[in-house]
């Protein structure tokens, strides 16, 4: 490429030392790629262990239990048997407890059994043993235990017979979850390519948003392999990482071929075609990336390990698909030219992309602006209305699907014994946790846990070998992340705790268990959530009046962006906390939302929908800086980019609903709500509310004051023409 044109901007720098360098370019992508990835593989990738989740009060006791020199502690499970109609202590209750007791024994894999501990009403027995070996491979010798456990429910029928515990949940839940995050993960890249030949009805130009993104994804999670050692990551970081690149990768693509494409229709050259695509669709993906990693870079606030390890895995992943888009892709364009149009698919491949439906909605929106805002506000905010009475909990075993068998068995348990699926951990660090004064804590608060109804049998007692610290546990009302367990949390810490065992003499008494650790986690997040959305707002609106030099545009953009994810939280809380629709996605409804997902959703979603925005937005200054009145110019913007809107977003829709299918409870509300989200962003924020705004606000939308004249200008102004061009223009030939 021989640059005979006005050259402005990184995007349109980088794009035509690509294209004069296409090869170089090329291999360079490819060989960045592989690089990292086998440089990871040397390195490793870091994960983080329990030590590094604890916050609060729960995370120092876990500390503590970890320091103290306990055994290893083997993976616990549990065995119920309940009876339908009568007392377990009948001749046939007692007969499969005494048969649950051989059957598990000789299999060889595990402990003795405890003996078994009968319900208050009399109708449930618990029994309780630990498996052999290392915990974390006790999933793969489990099989056997649960085979002779369904043996004895075949031989009792009339009785309930089922198995729950750590290991058993690793191997029918954890594997469970894998192979859904994996197929989930496989169908995401065929689904989003036959969405793409759809969009542009030709091979080659679908093929390119998708190996892009792919190759994006392969090379940020090997960049991952080296930030572990500074930040550890989490399991599910690889699986986030490769639905926000596809997302974002695909996108960035989608904006840059489709102008390029469009250009060339239009009667450009190729070269002219791929710079004005990398001047112009090149500074909206520039800028896209960067609002998106300012926004995902806000959950570095909560200085939790999940969602550090996420802000990681997100940043980089969108960093290098903004990379691939401004290097390789230009090289890629310039190399195929027209070509990129080859293997055209009969019926789908069009030469116009105007998208005529969004045409006909933005004459009827623009030709009564306010009724149109108002509805479109009005629709959004009657979506966003359940928000107001949006409530988090942690996640527990109500959170699995009901239909899996040990959701029910984890159930059965919680219902006849609280707290024993979930019970708390009391961690008590003292120069002697032995003798007088100890028993006569132990006892009172034996004592005054029980009397006061939230707080239950079995209550059992571990002490490590230099006789230091003790591990109490205890039952806690209700399902362990429910309103009553928390309830149950506070009378333990707040009631019992200070009049009994926080009363023994130099000693540090704290409490952990998946129920302390959900409160701790809470209250760090209700610390962080106004750090985090003033963080991602604050810089967001920055970074868009930079971009386009408006008050105004920044303040819309930042609102609307606003106006999506309370939509969001209310269809959120209309599905999963209301309980519409638990039959269609297998779930069961609970009194709040899992803790994590607001915060999540806020920052993915503020930063996808941005992507729209920049995008459209550019478009429409592009046309009012040609001169067009603003009304022609939100006209233009959004019928030329209606057609790759609606392509990227049905992606993105698609490969988030996917979430939906897996089997808990929080990957099916985070898929509704990306899905949602997008859907809604998509249509009624950018095809109505956006355009019905700027109209009404006219010329106003561009408004500057003068103190802040000294802003950087970035051209939205079209390269100029080559000279040729320019000359023949101006004699008229």
């Amino acid at each position: 490429m021989k640059s005979r044109e006005d050259v402005t901007g990184i995007a349109a720098h980088v794009a035509v030392w690509s294209a004069r360098h296409r090869t170089l370019a090329i291999l360079g992508w490819l060989v960045f790629v592989v690089g990292v990835t086998v440089l990871s593989g040397q390195t490793g990738i870091v994960k983080a262990n329990d030590s590094d989740f604890g916050l609060g009060e729960s995370g120092r006791a876990d500390r503590i239990v970890e320091q103290a020199g306990f055994p290893p502690e083997h993976a616990g499970e549990m065995v119920v048997v309940s009876s339908r109609a009568s007392t377990v202590d009948g001749p046939e209750g007692r007969a499969a407890i005494a048969e649950v007791t051989a059957a598990v024994q000789a299999t060889g894999v595990t402990d003795a059994l405890n003996p078994p501990v009968i319900s208050e009403d009399g109708k449930s027995a618990l029994l309780t043993f630990a498996m052999h070996g290392d915990p974390e491979t006790a999933k793969d010798r489990v099989g056997p235990v649960l085979d002779a456990v369904a043996a004895v429910q075949r031989a009792h029928p009339q009785l309930y017979i089922a198995q729950a515990g750590d290991a058993s949940s690793d191997k029918l839940v954890g594997d469970d979850l894998d192979a859904g995050l994996t197929r989930l993960s496989m169908l995401s890249i065929p689904v989003t390519l036959g969405i793409l030949f759809v969009a542009f009805g030709a091979v080659a130009a679908a093929l390119l948003p998708v190996g892009l993104a792919i190759t994006a994804v392969v090379a940020a999670i090997g960049l991952l392999g080296f930030t572990s050692h500074l930040a550890p990551t989490v399991d599910t970081t690889m699986h986030v990482m490769l639905l926000v690149g596809l997302a974002v990768g695909v996108d960035y693509c989608l904006f840059y071929i489709r102008r390029e494409r469009d250009e060339r229709r239009n009667g450009s050259d190729p070269q002219r075609a791929l710079l004005i695509a990398a001047q112009t669709s090149g500074r909206s993906v520039w800028i896209s990336g960067l609002t998106v990693i300012v926004a995902m870079a806000g959950m570095f606030l909560t200085r939790d390990t999940t969602f550090v390890s996420f802000a990681v895995g997100t940043i980089l992943v969108t960093a290098t698909a903004v990379l691939g888009s401004l290097t390789v892709l230009p090289a890629l364009l310039s190399a195929l030219g027209d070509r990129v149009d080859s293997g055209r698919i009969p019926v789908l491949y069009r030469t116009r992309s105007d998208g005529r439906v969004w045409g006909m909605i933005l004459r009827l929106v623009l030709r009564r602006p306010l009724v149109s805002a108002v509805l479109a506000a009005a629709a959004l905010g009657a979506l966003a209305a359940p928000a107001l009475d949006l409530r988090t909990k942690g996640e527990g075993v109500e959170d699995l699907s009901p239909s899996a068998p040990i959701a029910q068995a984890f159930v059965a348990i919680q219902t006849a014994f609280p707290g024993g699926a979930a019970p708390a951990e009391v961690v008590v660090k003292a120069p002697h946790v032995t003798g007088p004064a100890w028993n006569g804590a132990m006892a009172a608060f034996k004592e005054q846990a029980l009397a006061t109804g939230r707080l239950h049998e079995p209550i059992t007692v571990e002490v490590n070998p230099a006789g230091t610290v003790a591990v109490v546990s205890v039952g806690l009302s209700g399902s362990g992340g429910d309103r009553t367990s928390e309830e149950a949390l506070a009378t333990l810490r707040g009631t019992v705790l200070p009049a009994t065992l926080g009363r023994l003499p130099d000693a540090w008494v704290g409490v952990t268990g998946a129920t302390a650790a959900s409160q701790d986690f809470n209250d760090q997040l209700a610390k962080s959530l106004p750090l985090v959305f003033g963080f991602v707002l604050g810089l967001a609106f920055l970074l868009l009046l930079v971009s386009f030099r408006s008050v105004v545009v920044a303040v819309t953009g930042v609102l609307l962006n606003l106006l999506s994810v309370a939509a969001a939280y209310g269809m959120l809380v209309y599905v999963f906390q209301y309980g519409h629709f638990e039959s269609l996605l297998d779930f069961r409804a609970t009194d709040g939302i899992t803790n994590w997902m607001p915060l999540f959703l806020f920052v993915i979603l503020f930063g996808l929908s941005m992507d729209y925005h920049v995008f459209v937005v550019s478009r429409i200054r592009e046309g009012h800086d040609r001169g067009l009145p603003t009304r022609l110019a939100v006209t233009e913007g959004i019928t030329r980019t209606a057609g790759v809107i609606t392509s990227a977003a049905t992606v993105m829709v698609a490969v988030f609903a996917l979430f939906a299918t897996l089997p808990m409870a929080a990957p099916k509300q985070l898929g509704v709500g990306l899905a949602a989200a997008v859907l809604l962003d998509a249509t009624i924020v950018r095809a109505v509310l956006l355009p019905a705004v700027m109209a009404l606000l006219g010329e106003k939308n561009w408004w500057l004051p003068r103190w802040l004249e000294w802003l950087p200008r970035v051209s939205h102004d079209l390269p100029a023409a080559p000279q040729q061009e320019r000359t023949l223009a101006t004699t008229g030939a």
